[in-house]
């Protein structure tokens, strides 16, 4: 386990603990703006890793999202 898996575990963790989807798509948004340098300058594990937690921030995002809706509408 690399240093940036850990950090993404730390970050999961307390944005899970906070369940507020805003803070998801912020930390997916700037995942994916953090691999665009990576992938011009090769570095394509650490740029591919970005992308996938950038994948798992906006996805956790859609599902609290999606949790909240269902949750109203009951």
């Amino acid at each position: 386990m690399k240093p940036q898996d850990i950090l993404f575990f730390i970050i999961l963790g307390v944005l899970i603990y906070k369940k507020d989807s805003k803070l998801f798509t912020i930390a997916g948004i700037i995942c994916l703006i953090l691999s665009i340098p990576l992938f011009s300058l090769w570095v394509f594990f650490t740029a591919e890793r970005l992308v996938w937690y950038a994948a798992s921030f906006l996805f956790l995002a859609v599902m609290i999202n999606i949790y909240r809706l269902r949750k109203l509408h009951e």
